[in-house]
C-alpha cells in the first residue's frame, strides 16, 4: 500500500496545480514542530522566485484549494510561507485498519524483486568467534532480514576464512604433537578417520600455539609454509586435516551464531574460490587487463577523477602466491556463476575499504561482474569500551563473543530477579531474551560506519532507548490484550476508531510511518533507523498508556477501539525487533 505522507503529497500536488503552480513543488515532509502541525510543505519558499511572488501568497492561494481532502484535515499558511497540515482522523484510521488487513502491514514489496547476496561474518576457522565478529553478524543479519521483508531473494553468505597460512600452522602444531597419526604417514593409502583428532577446544588452543612459536623460530615457520603450499596443492593427509578442522569449526561456528539468533544460507570460503583463480589469471593477462609490476601481477584501477591515489590492485605476489584480492576476485567469479546476484552487499570493517575499491573497479573493468551488478561496501565502526578504546577483558586481552553474551545474560537477570515476578527457570529464559536485545539494540541504534562505546550499564537498562525498553514497552502491550480477553473480549474484527486525543493521534501517526521508514531502512542499508522509528513508537504507545484508561473505558466502542490500535501498535513492533533480529518474551 501507499506510503502516508505520499497520499499526503499527493493531494498537495493536486492543490499546487489547481492554484496554478508547478506540482513538483508540493515536497511533504515531517513536520519539526509537531506542536504546530503533522506534516508540513515548504514548496511556496521554493516557488516564490519562480512565480515573482511572495511565499505567504502563493501558500494562502494553495491552502485555499485544500478543502474536503481525504488525508489532509486542516491546513495552515503561516508566514513567511509555510504550509502546516495536520491528517484527517478519518484517514489516519482508515489507513490503519487498511495496514492491519494487507499483508506484511502494508510493506510495499519490490515489483521486481532482485537477488541480493550479503557477505557477512567473516571468522577464521579454528579460532573462537570474538567481540570483533559482533558487528558483522549483528549488522549483516539486520540487512538480510529487512532486504526479505521487501521481498527480495537473499542470501547471506559468512565466507569463512578457511584457506591458508593458518591452516599450515595447525597442521605442522599437530604433526608435532601427534606424528604417529595417519595424515603424516607418506605411505599410507587407506582410509583416514571419520572422527577429528582434536576437540574444538584443543584446536583453538592449537592455533596461538603454532602462531606464536612460528614467530620465534623460523625452522618451524618454514616448515608450516610448506605445509601451507603442500595442502593447497592436494596433499591427501593435509587435505583430511583441513576437512576435519573445517567440520570441528563449522560445527561450534554454527552453535555460536545460533546463539546471536543469526543464521546463513551459504557456509563458503576462501577454499570455495581456489578452483577459479588459475584460469582466472590467466584469462586477465590474455587480454591484458593485469600486467607485472615491480615483479608482481597487477590489475590498474586509478580513474582519472580520482582526488587521492588509488593503488592498483595486486592479484599474485612475485613468488607466485595469491592475496586477499585474488580471492576476493575469484569468489566473484564463482558468486557470477552460481547465483547472478544483482546486488553484492560486503558487511565489513570500514579500514577495509580501499581494499574493496580495489576488488569492486577491478572487478567491472575485468567483466568478472557485469556492470548491471551493484557492488556495495558497507563498513562498520569499531565496538569500544567506556575508555574509547576498542572492547577488551578486564585483563585486557579480546573478549570471546560467548563470554560476552553470558555476561550480559547474567546482568539481565540480576535484573529481573529483582522484580520477583517470575519464577527462577521462567527468568533465565527471559534474561536470554532481554539480553538479546540489549546487545543488538545496542549496536544497531548506532549508525553502522561510527565507532560506538559498548556500555553494559546502559544497554541493560529498561528506560531509556534501549533493547529492553523496547521489550518492554511490547511486554506491557500483550499483558493489556491478555486483560483484555480474560474479561471476554475478542481480538479478532477490530477496528481502530478515529482518535480522541492528542497523545491517541501521535502513536496513531507514528504506527502509519512503518512502511515508510522500512523502505528507506532498505534503501540505506540503515538498519539504525529502525531503531529510531521503534523508539519513537515506545515513547508514543507509553504516553497514550500513561494518559488513557484502557480497560476500565465505560464505552465499549471506544474500548475496542484503543485495543486495535495497542493491537497493530505490538504487531509493527514485533515487524521491526524481529528484522532487528530479536524477540519479546510473554513476560518481564
Amino acid at each position: 500500500m501507499k506510503k502516508l505522507i505520499d497520499l499526503v503529497a499527493e493531494e498537495m500536488a493536486e492543490a499546487f496545480e489547481a492554484a496554478g503552480y508547478d506540482r513538483s513543488l508540493a515536497r511533504v515532509t515531517l513536520s519539526n514542530r509537531p506542536d504546530l502541525c503533522e506534516y508540513q510543505c515548504n514548496g511556496a519558499m521554493a516557488g516564490a522566485k519562480q512565480y515573482k511572488k511572495a511565499p505567504i501568497a502563493i501558500a494562502g492561494d494553495v491552502a485555499a484549494r485544500l478543502a474536503d481532502n481525504k488525508y489532509i484535515g486542516e491546513v495552515q499558511a503561516v508566514s513567511p510561507g509555510f504550509i502546516n497540515l495536520t491528517v484527517s482522523k478519518k484517514a489516519a484510521a482508515d489507513y490503519l485498519n487498511e495496514m492491519q488487513a494487507e499483508e506484511g502491514l502494508g510493506v510495499e514489496k519490490a515489483k521486481e524483486p532482485q537477488t541480493i547476496l550479503i557477505d557477512y561474518g567473516g571468522p577464521n576457522v579454528a579460532k573462537p568467534l570474538h567481540v570483533g565478529h559482533l558487528r558483522s553478524a549483528i549488522i549483516g543479519e539486520s540487512l538480510k532480514r529487512i532486504a526479505r521483508k521487501m521481498g527480495h531473494l537473499v542470501l547471506g553468505d559468512i565466507h569463512l576464512g578457511d584457506w591458508g597460512y593458518q591452516m599450515g600452522l595447525i597442521i605442522t602444531e599437530l604433526r608435532s604433537r601427534k606424528p604417529g597419526l595417519p595424515y603424516f604417514d607418506e605411505g599410507y593409502e587407506g582410509g583416514y578417520p571419520s572422527e577429528a583428532p582434536f576437540t574444538i577446544e584443543e584446536l583453538e588452543e592449537i592455533y596461538p600455539t603454532a602462531s606464536a612459536k612460528a614467530k620465534e623460530d623460523e625452522a618451524y615457520r618454514e616448515e608450516a609454509l610448506h605445509a601451507t603450499y603442500l595442502l593447497q596443492n592436494g596433499h591427501r593427509g593435509y587435505t583430511a586435516i583441513w576437512r576435519h578442522i573445517l567440520d570441528v569449526s563449522v560445527t561450534d561456528l554454527k552453535k555460536n551464531y545460533a546463539n546471536l539468533n543469526v543464521e546463513f544460507d551459504l557456509w563458503k570460503g576462501e577454499a570455495d574460490a581456489q578452483e577459479f583463480i588459475p584460469d582466472m589469471i590467466e584469462r586477465l593477462k590474455a587480454e591484458g587487463y593485469a600486467h607485472i609490476d615491480e615483479g608482481a601481477l597487477v590489475i590498474d584501477v586509478h580513474k582519472e577523477d580520482d582526488t587521492k591515489e588509488i593503488p592498483p590492485c595486486m592479484i599474485q605476489k612475485s613468488d607466485g602466491a595469491s592475496l586477499y584480492g585474488t580471492t576476493d576476485l575469484a569468489t566473484l567469479v564463482q558468486r557470477e556463476r552460481d547465483y547472478h546476484p544483482d546486488q553484492i552487499i560486503y558487511v565489513v570493517d570500514k579500514r577495509q575499504e580501499l581494499h574493496f575499491v580495489q576488488v569492486f573497479r577491478a572487478a567491472k573493468k575485468t567483466g568478472i561482474v557485469p556492470e548491471r551488478t551493484a557492488l556495495k561496501f558497507l563498513g562498520f565502526g569499531t565496538m569500544n569500551g567506556k575508555d574509547g578504546k576498542p572492547f577488551k577483558t578486564r585483563e585486557g586481552g579480546v573478549m570471546r563473543l560467548e563470554d560476552l553474551i553470558a555476561g550480559i545474560e547474567e546482568e539481565m537477570y540480576k535484573k529481573i530477579a529483582e522484580n520477583r515476578t517470575v519464577e527462577e527457570g521462567e527468568a533465565k529464559e527471559t534474561a536470554k531474551v532481554v539480553g538479546m536485545s540489549a546487545i543488538k539494540y545496542g549496536d544497531l541504534s548506532n549508525q553502522a560506519s561510527k565507532d560506538y562505546v559498548f556500555d553494559v550499564d546502559r544497554f541493560t537498562s529498561f528506560e531509556g532507548n534501549t533493547g529492553p525498553y523496547i521489550l518492554y514497552t511490547i511486554v506491557r502491550i500483550k499483558s493489556i490484550l491478555n486483560k483484555y480477553k480474560e474479561q471476554g473480549g475478542s481480538l479478532s474484527g477490530l477496528l481502530v476508531g478515529e482518535a480522541g486525543s492528542g497523545s491517541e493521534k501521535a502513536l496513531m501517526l507514528e504506527i502509519a510511518r512503518y512502511n515508510e521508514v522500512m523502505e528507506t531502512a532498505y534503501e540505506e542499508l540503515a538498519p539504525h533507523k529502525i531503531c529510531a522509528y521503534i523508539y519513537d513508537v515506545a515513547n508514543a504507545m507509553n504516553r497514550f498508556y500513561h494518559e488513557t484508561k484502557i480497560l476500565t473505558e465505560e464505552d465499549e466502542a471506544v474500548r475496542r477501539s484503543y485495543i486495535a490500535l495497542l493491537s497493530l501498535t505490538k504487531d509493527v513492533l514485533e515487524a521491526c525487533t524481529d528484522v532487528l533480529g530479536f524477540s519479546a518474551p510473554e513476560r518481564m
